[in-house]
């Protein structure tokens, strides 16, 4: 081992046990280990920042812009409607959601189905109670499982198809991989079943305070216009389609008729509606009912939506929203209050305002800080908030099935297709600027951007040559199935060093020429190099399915081992057996 080996070695040890230790953020161990990196001549200072352009990172930080888009649609949710109260436990959900995920990952790109059911997951846990950090990791090491059992599911197999035919002549066929990959994403469903138990319940998503005070329900107010589909209707039914999380308080009619209507009351165009609700509720129901919100987006359309407290001494004290001219002074419009112990059943803009009441604000980002500091308001911990600009439609899953259909016909690369999706639905105005780089994780892309390098400085050291090495000479002495197990292995940690396609494309060939040396057939261990690419189940770093969910489920470095290790001792044991059994280690 040279000096160089060495230290890269001794770099990445201390980058994971700073990891672990967990006690500065992980972005900044990555920052450190980068400038470590330089310092000690493995990373040359004119590559230290290729990793913020590598194809990893577009694809993380444009699949959570499009994530957030397919959110937003609420196309998914309505589609699992019928079944979501039957998942009111974690013991169904985690199944549901990691199944879907996984069969959808067969035929598509892990993380496009990964970006599909995200938000599906996030909503569910949010209103079941179950902490994120229970679903989201189970669903991304599902989508790499289901990813083994078709040749387009990942690009490991497609890459180990690549090099068997550059060694053999014949590439792998697209069902190839289906008997080995089916019977590990039957075993690996039926672990995250139960093994997501293993998994830290108190982590909440980084950067976020919102579950850190209790809000009360938030009173709106919306309007029915002729075009809605609960013309007619009961107040039950309108309510019904917000899964029962909405309440309408008081319904005004003819201007000045207040009513409290019962669940058998109906409606009627033009019925002003108080809702009570949650924001994310409230939005959901405005857009399934087709109600008119309060007010209007301020000029251009671009607004921020956000909630802040009203203290004591604000200049909103005592007035109402029209006195004060919000909408005509500052651009901004005011969409809801909340206030805790009492009841709201004023239309919105004349409601007197108090000290401590929360309210929910959408103005355009530009004039907000004026706003907030000439209101002496305090801004609430940020969340993402669609209502007052939900854009429900079709277009984000179609714009993302044009996208995986582009790469799976070889189009385009992952990389710029992601990056096309993203773009074309800001053109499309299915989100703002302002909204893309509020989704964005920022702590999750400088964690790759800064890692990419030192994890290359293994590579560029001839680190991964000298693994490779030893491993060939060890694999000389032990049985033909225990080698293959033992190529898994060294593919599953190479990994997170070099992404799952270099590992291919290191341990594809070595694992080729030792089987040849050994007068086998190298298919078992060309089969073994790509399960054990595609399952990086310990770091964040090594699958972008991993990072994608690091920063919505708040998850640590060390998380992932938690769940991870005992379903790659799972993958190991398994995977090995089912290759030895399909395809067998003699030469034809």
């Amino acid at each position: 081992m040279t000096l160089d080996q060495g230290l890269a070695f001794g770099l990445i040890g201390v980058t994971v046990l700073l990891f672990i230790w967990g006690r500065l953020p992980y972005d900044l161990v990555a920052l450190l280990s980068l400038v470590a990196g330089v310092a000690l001549g493995l990373v040359p200072a004119s590559k230290a920042f290729d990793g913020f352009a590598d194809d990893v990172v577009i694809i993380v930080a444009s699949a959570l812009v499009i994530s957030s888009a397919v959110s937003r649609s609420g196309v998914v949710e309505n589609a699992m409607r019928p079944l979501l109260p039957y998942l009111r436990k974690p013991s169904r959900q985690v199944p549901a959601l990691a199944g879907a995920v996984m069969g959808l990952s067969v035929f598509t790109k892990n993380i496009g189905a990964l970006a599909i059911f995200m938000p599906v997951a996030l909503q569910l846990g949010r209103k079941t109670g179950t902490p994120a950090s229970l679903l989201l990791m189970p669903m991304s090491f599902a989508s790499l499982i289901g990813g083994l059992v078709t040749l387009v599911g990942t690009s490991t197999n497609i890459i180990v198809s690549k090099v068997r035919a550059d060694i053999t002549g014949q590439p792998f066929g697209m069902f190839d991989f289906t008997p080995v990959g089916l019977g590990l994403a039957v075993a690996g469903l039926a672990f995250l079943t139960v093994g997501y138990r293993l998994l830290p319940r108190d982590r909440r998503p980084a950067g976020s305070l919102a579950a850190s005070f209790r809000i009360e329900a938030y009173t709106t107010e919306a309007c029915l216009p002729e075009d809605s589909p609960l013309v007619g209707a009961t107040v039950g039914e309108l309510e019904a389609l917000g899964d029962g999380d909405v309440t309408v308080a008081t319904v005004i009619r003819e201007r000045f008729r207040r009513f409290v209507p019962g669940p058998d009351w109906r409606l009627a165009a033009g019925d002003v509606l108080l809702l009570d609700g949650e924001p994310e509720d409230l939005e959901r129901l405005v857009a399934r009912a087709k109600l008119t919100l309060v007010g209007t987006l301020p000029a251009g359309g671009e607004a921020t939506v956000i909630e802040a407290v009203i203290p004591d001494g604000s200049a909103l004290v005592g007035t109402t929203a029209a006195g004060a001219d919000l909408a005509g002074r500052h651009g901004t419009t005011l969409l809801a209050v909340s206030r805790s112990g009492a009841a709201i059943t004023r239309r919105i803009g004349s409601v007197r305002l108090r000290a401590g009441d929360v309210v929910v604000l959408r103005a355009a980002p530009e004039r907000l800080g004026d706003m907030l500091s000439e209101f002496g308001l305090l801004p609430l911990a940020e969340r993402k908030l669609a209502l007052g600009h939900s854009r429900r439609s079709y277009i984000p899953i179609a714009v993302l099935a044009g996208a995986m259909a582009l790469i799976a016909l070889h189009v385009v690369p992952v990389a710029m297709a992601f990056f096309g999706a993203a773009v074309l639905l800001l053109v499309l105005r299915v989100l703002t600027m302002h909204e893309a780089y509020e989704t964005i994780e920022w702590p999750v892309i400088v964690l790759l951007g800064a890692l990419i390098p030192v994890s290359d400085a293994v590579r560029t050291t001839g680190g991964t040559d000298l693994i490779a090495g030893a491993l060939s000479n060890v694999m000389h002495t032990v049985p033909p199935m225990l080698a293959i197990g033992l190529l898994l292995i060294a593919a599953m940690a190479v990994t997170p060093f070099l992404n799952n396609a270099a590992t291919v494309l290191v341990m594809g060939p070595i694992g080729a020429s030792l089987a040849q040396k050994l007068g086998l057939n190298p298919d078992p261990f060309l089969m073994a190099v790509s399960v054990g690419a595609a399952c990086d189940f310990l770091t964040p770093i090594g699958h972008q399915c991993n990072t994608l969910v690091m920063g919505p489920g708040g998850y640590r470095f060390g998380d992932y081992a938690r769940l991870g290790l005992p379903l790659s001792i799972m993958v190991i044991v398994v995977g090995t057996l089912l290759i030895s059994l399909f395809w067998p280690v003699a030469p034809r």
